[in-house]
């Protein structure tokens, strides 16, 4: 442990079990002397094991629905009060596709259900960044983070409408983070992570096949969860100061592959 983070504080949103990327990342931000507030949607809360998290971090849950504004300014409020300041770091993890979940496929939607999946999914990340914006409830050189997946720049057929979610995503983290670096000095930017066997990417069909072949794509092989939580304690870091607007890929190098041999050889 190098104390990256020692005497900041901050917001994670989205941690719902041990195998989540919320979850290992405010573990690695505790043992790099981060403080922080858990939250996530009461329902979540009560589906996951959150309390865990927070007795093994000293941290405290806010239950808050990320796509309302109340809940959010609530939450601000109330994270600036337990932890005794101004917020230095926040992770959006959060992604739901109802689409996904009934099995509707991308060209038969129900669009109740994909307005749903984007303001859950994306808007939500606007809400967040307006909400502290106003409150100016960032310190300067804070660092905020999405995590997202290449489907929004590629095909992949089966992860139907979170694939334009992430792409809205990702475009709001450049938008907004505009604004925040120019007049608050704080930096935004996504982490396009390989696919990772959390609660969420099981939803996806075909999910176990495909992190078969994204590892065997990948030079490095797949990003696991843990690998996230460390790219993303090194973004809240003050190592990462001036990186901003970006989409990070943390994929052990399958952004930039074509074929590997290894798949060649199978076929």
């Amino acid at each position: 442990m190098y104390n990256l983070l020692k005497g900041k504080r901050g917001i994670i949103f989205g941690a719902l079990d041990e195998n989540s990327i919320a979850w290992k990342t405010a573990e690695r931000v505790h043992e790099e002397g981060g403080i922080f507030v858990l939250t996530n949607a009461p329902a979540s809360i009560r589906m996951g094991t959150i309390d865990v998290l927070a007795l093994k971090t000293n941290s405290q849950i806010i239950p808050a629905d990320a796509t309302s504004v109340e809940d959010l300014e609530n939450l601000v409020d109330k994270a600036i009060e337990i932890l005794g300041g101004k917020i230095d770091f926040v992770l959006h993890s959060i992604g739901m596709s109802v689409n996904v979940r009934k099995g509707n496929h991308y060209t038969n939607q129900n669009y109740d259900y994909t307005e749903k999946g984007w303001n859950v999914s994306a808007v939500s990340f606007h809400k967040v960044m307006q909400v502290l914006y106003k409150k100016e409830a960032m310190n300067e050189w804070g660092s905020i983070v999405a995590l997202t997946y290449m489907a929004s720049q590629r095909v992949f057929p089966d992860y139907n409408d979170m694939a334009d979610n992430k792409a809205f995503l990702e475009s709001i983290a450049r938008s907004f983070g505009y604004f925040f670096g120019k007049d608050k000095k704080v930096r935004v930017n996504t982490i396009s992570q390989s696919p990772t066997p959390t609660k969420a990417g099981h939803g996806v069909k075909g999910f176990d096949e495909f992190i078969s072949y994204s590892d065997a794509m990948a030079p490095l092989g797949n990003a696991t969860a843990l690998d996230c939580a460390n790219y993303t304690v090194a973004m809240f870091s003050d190592l990462t100061k001036r990186v901003t607007l970006q989409n990070l890929y943390n994929d052990g190098g399958f952004s930039n592959m074509g074929v590997s041999q290894e798949v060649l050889e199978r076929f």
